[in-house]
């Protein structure tokens, strides 16, 4: 590729986080036009990649070069200022202004530009109502405000702060995976459109079908490490997976392919095929038919069917149980070396500030110990949102109480909480799932519900079965209640609680009462074993 084509190089680029090498050594070219498709399994460096293009980190090694110069990024501004904007895997919005402000953050629209004085309000309303409505969002969204927005909204409004500016590269980190089908095709034509505009793309998804749809090259990261760069013509999506996982083994590549080709889709397309099957079924018995042959074929195809849920589970409890994994170990790390890291150089730097005289040396090092000590309270935070360290010593019941104790005290909403006595030990894989099912709700209230009261039960049946009842006293969810328009819509998480508790063979139950509020009670066959008769 000749250097006067190349808009960016990556050389030997490294990112370790104390003991920890989130990435190292990548090497790649991007000309102008170019569509560049980064994959790779949680944990690989993809965000870490992304992060170091965008400004938000520094590299340890290595260098970046734009349009022929070395570049250093040590904020996200300096990027934008080259031409290089990104829409990240968690939208970064400021949840004090509205979506218009939020779009033209930092870019408004105005009649002297230099100054940023007299901004064109009428102007920037125009282009944010037609940029919502190309994406089939009601234009009057531009007032609303982030914390009144779906996951999906809020991330349709980064892509547009992103595409609002006139850029070189753009940078979409997983940005695909929280809309909507329809959607997904619409931010993917718009990558094809930018290409011809000779506008760089480097995108990263978990879904194969759009890496290959609109990339020129596909770089595959494994453990932090470039295993390949090839052209997207000159591979396959299995020979890709098996890079991805490292392996050709049969047992390790299926159950990724089975995430890779959409699992949503994939349980609602069996679902509706199903049901639409099972209800022509019962109509040819009502009317007497005789056509036993496409009875037995229906028959035979609702077997497949039950086969290709079963087989969608497995793979969704395989993913859901490595990434609790890779939480662990990763917390772990942090507490073990980094924490510890950070803490050992705080006591030497308290013992050096004893023989210094200077006062504006003493005030500085003092400075420096007080953001070693809110760097690593960030952190000891991240852990406990990785892997809740109560729950491994003290069980789910300590873990939820801590949890709770934590929320409320962070939003201001009052928890009541009523955990039975009797609830005991259960296997790691239960707690820490009915763990994430309650950290969910309670994150559906923060997000959706405006409520002032939250009321929390964690009971055991007579027979020892679970029962989980999560009540709020907010503006609730309209009737009637629809868990597939809810997936379609990436709303309230009701969908990905849902999937938890099926994959523990257990009943949910959602109710919006007329005197307002959610109540969310489930229910899971008993996690352990009776020993002894349960007293109710």
């Amino acid at each position: 590729m000749p250097e006067s084509n190349t808009l960016l190089s990556v050389k030997n680029l490294c990112k370790s986080f104390g003991p920890v090498e989130a990435l190292e050594g990548v090497n790649f070219d991007i000309r102008p036009g170019e569509v560049l498709g980064v994959v790779g399994q949680r944990g690989s460096g993809k965000s870490t990649l992304f992060h170091l293009l965008s400004g938000s980190y520094l590299p340890s090694n290595g260098d970046i070069l734009f349009e022929g110069q070395r570049i250093t990024l040590t904020a996200p501004s300096m990027a934008h200022k080259l031409g290089i904007e990104s829409a990240l895997q968690n939208p970064n919005l400021v949840n004090n202004l509205n979506v218009l402000r939020n779009i033209f953050l930092g870019q408004e629209l105005c009649r002297v530009p230099y100054f940023k004085l007299w901004p064109r309000e009428g102007q920037m309303a125009d282009a944010a109502r037609a940029f919502l409505t190309s994406f089939d969002l009601p234009p009057e969204l531009i007032s609303e405000f982030p914390l009144n927005l779906t996951n999906e909204q809020q991330q349709i409004v980064a892509i547009g702060r992103a595409l609002c500016r006139r850029s070189k590269l753009l940078l979409l980190d997983d940005a695909l995976a929280p809309l909507s089908f329809q959607r997904q095709q619409k931010l993917l034509a718009q990558v094809k459109e930018l290409a011809e505009q000779k506008v760089a793309v480097i995108l990263s998804s978990d879904d194969l079908k759009h890496i290959f749809s609109v990339t020129d090259r596909i770089l595959v990261l494994y453990h932090g490490r470039q295993v390949t760069l090839k052209p997207t013509a000159e591979t396959t999506p299995r020979e890709v997976v098996e890079m991805i996982v490292g392996s050709n083994r049969q047992e390790q590549v299926t159950p990724v392919i089975w995430a890779f080709e959409n699992y949503y889709t994939a349980q609602k397309q069996a679902d509706e095929l199903r049901s639409a099957q099972k209800a022509l079924h019962e109509s040819l018995k009502a009317q007497g038919s005789l056509n036993r042959q496409l009875i037995e074929r229906m028959n035979a195809q609702m077997e497949s069917l039950d086969h290709l849920n079963l087989a969608l589970q497995e793979a969704n409890r395989r993913l859901i149980t490595e990434r609790e994994a890779e939480r662990k170990a990763l917390a772990r790390e942090l507490h073990d070396q980094v924490i510890q890291d950070l803490l050992s150089y705080n006591y030497r730097l308290e013992d050096a500030e004893g023989d210094i005289s200077e006062e504006n040396l003493r005030q500085e090092l003092t400075n420096i110990r007080d953001g070693i000590r809110n760097v690593v309270s960030s952190l000891r935070e991240t852990c406990s949102n990785l892997r809740p360290p109560t729950i491994d010593s003290h069980g789910l019941s300590a873990a939820i109480r801590s949890l709770v104790h934590q929320w409320s005290s962070q939003n201001g909403i009052r928890v009541d909480l009523d955990i039975d006595p009797d609830l005991g030990r259960m296997p790691e894989p239960i707690e820490l799932s009915v763990f994430r099912i309650i950290q969910e709700g309670l994150s559906n209230v923060r997000k959706h519900a405006r409520a002032s009261l939250v009321t929390l039960a964690l009971k055991r049946t007579p027979n020892a079965n679970l029962v989980v009842h999560l009540k709020d006293d907010g503006q609730g969810i309209p009737k009637p209640i629809n868990l597939g328009v809810l997936s379609e819509e990436k709303h309230f998480g009701l969908v990905g609680i849902s999937e938890r508790v099926s994959l523990l063979g257990g009943s949910m139950h959602v109710e919006s009462p007329a005197s307002g509020g959610l109540e969310l009670v489930i229910e899971i066959p008993s996690p352990y074993p009776v020993i002894g008769p349960i007293s109710n």
